[in-house]
């Protein structure tokens, strides 16, 4: 059996993308299995599969290396948005798509034919922690000391369906990321299961870098719902503003806190590294 795929990329997050509209997949969880062990070849981040929906323009399944089915990941998100249209599966730049996570709003700009830049707007950030609440715009919002080997980190937990920690620190550039990033990761005493981690520098109001530790992979070029992370973070201890620009080593994404209705949008592009056939 062939297997129609599209490997692309959204600052950071690599998905290998097929289209189970017009495809049949009889086993998602061992295909997304295979996919990630030929990580060299087409292997991603994790498998996405775009899908009918009755409640919006379509439905996203997002499954990880190791075969489970994922909530919601922002650069998936914005990803599979590119493909569907470049793909001629919608005409329209505006519309929903129906993810396990909830509905996710997304706009589209559009030259010659194809998806330049992409906004998602990811919902509202979620409580992932289970410590300290203190008084903030969320009903509760998690601050709090954690000491980790040689170190004491102000640090933070929110979520869009994977949840991210995220602390601040004076120089990403300079900062040990393969150190810290695996030990806090598997601090289940605070966080659900193992977690994505972010360490984040303010440089101003309106722009913030970042490096991203993810669970079970390693340092990532970038991911969005970490630049989410940050950038509410910042706001609700006054570092910054609700418009950021996040920085990461694979560019930039813009981060949008809405004062009036709470969601966050996250605007950058996407690309298409290749497509190909599967050989099932």
């Amino acid at each position: 059996m062939e297997l129609q795929f599209t490997k692309m990329q959204a600052y950071g997050n690599d998905y290998v993308y097929v289209n189970a509209i017009s495809q049949e997949i009889g086993e998602p969880h061992a295909l997304a299995r295979r996919v990630s062990e030929r990580h060299f070849g087409i292997g991603s981040d994790g498998l996405v599969l775009i899908c009918p929906s009755d409640r919006g323009e379509f439905r996203m399944r997002m499954f990880n290396p190791d075969g489970s089915e994922g909530e919601m990941c922002g650069n998936a998100l914005r990803s599979l948005s590119k493909y569907v249209y470049d793909h001629g599966l919608t005409q329209r730049t505006e519309f929903e798509i129906e993810t396990l996570g909830g509905m996710q709003h997304v706009w589209l700009q559009a030259e010659d034919g194809k998806a330049v830049n992409i906004t998602a707007d990811i919902g509202q950030p979620r409580l992932a922690a289970a410590a300290v609440p203190v008084n903030t715009e969320l009903e509760q919002f998690i601050d709090q000391p954690v000491e980790v080997l040689d170190r004491t980190f102000r640090m933070s937990a929110l979520s869009w369906g994977n949840p991210h920690c995220v602390m601040f620190i004076e120089d990403t550039a300079s900062f040990d990321v393969a150190k810290y990033g695996p030990v806090i990761e598997h601090m289940t005493q605070l966080f659900p299961n193992k977690t994505n981690v972010t360490f984040a520098q303010v440089v101003s109001r309106d722009y913030i870098k970042i490096r991203e530790w993810e669970r079970g992979t390693g340092e990532t070029i970038g991911c969005g719902t970490g630049c989410c992370t940050a950038a509410v973070y910042a706001a609700l201890l006054g570092y910054a503003g609700r418009q950021v620009r996040v920085e990461q080593i694979g560019g930039i994404l813009e981060v949008d806190w809405r004062a009036s209705d709470g969601h966050v949008r996250m605007t950058g592009p996407s690309q298409t590294v290749f497509e190909g056939v599967l050989y099932l």
